[in-house]
């Protein structure tokens, strides 16, 4: 949010956050953005003015969780077993993505977008991902051609098919486990 605005566009600017951060803990992605006006007290149009569309919302919502997993993906960067540096942080992606509703949505690609890296939380996973990857690829536990992107889409489908069962975390965690499985031997078209 820009410096130069009026001290009441900031002030807007985060109670709409705080209410839409809460909304979107008890109601995941699909939550009302109407009702996240009428709590936070401020007309429709301001939240719409603050958050053009549903993922931009959606991404202001997930900055911070973002942020703390690119500082984990830096953390494990160059440290130990590659393969199992990259699997870690992939495995707190997934549970980022179960934990933190509206997470998933807020890293999937929507074709309506331009460039899937027009969506900054997927496009900060990928940069943050990147060193991950390529150390587990040059050091042959990982197939070549597989991207931070085929992972982060792997792991929001997973978030996705998983969030109503009764326990999602085990069920994400055994499905991405599945899928793990096969990471280093990728089928050829």
């Amino acid at each position: 949010m820009p410096e130069q605005q009026r001290a009441d566009a900031r002030r807007n600017y985060a109670r709409v956050l705080a209410v839409a951060e809460e909304q979107v803990a008890a109601y995941g992605a699909g939550a009302s953005l109407e009702q996240i006006a009428r709590i936070a007290g401020v007309g429709s149009a301001t939240v719409r003015r603050h958050f053009p569309t549903r993922q931009a919302l959606l991404e202001a919502v997930s900055r911070k969780r973002i942020e703390a997993l690119c500082t984990r993906a830096h953390d494990l960067t160059g440290t130990g077993d590659s393969r199992s540096a990259l699997l870690e942080w992939l495995t707190d992606v997934v549970a980022y993505c179960v934990r933190a509703r509206g997470l998933a949505v807020a890293l999937s690609y929507d074709a309506a977008m331009s460039h899937p890296h027009d969506n900054t939380c997927s496009a900060a996973l990928e940069e943050a991902g990147n060193p991950l990857l390529r150390s587990a690829i040059e050091g042959g536990t990982v197939a070549e051609g597989v991207t931070v992107a085929d992972l982060i889409a792997l792991i929001v489908g997973i978030a996705l098919a998983t969030e109503h069962y009764p326990d999602p975390a085990a069920q994400a965690e055994r499905l991405f486990r599945l899928a793990v499985a096969g990471l280093q031997e990728m089928p050829r078209n």
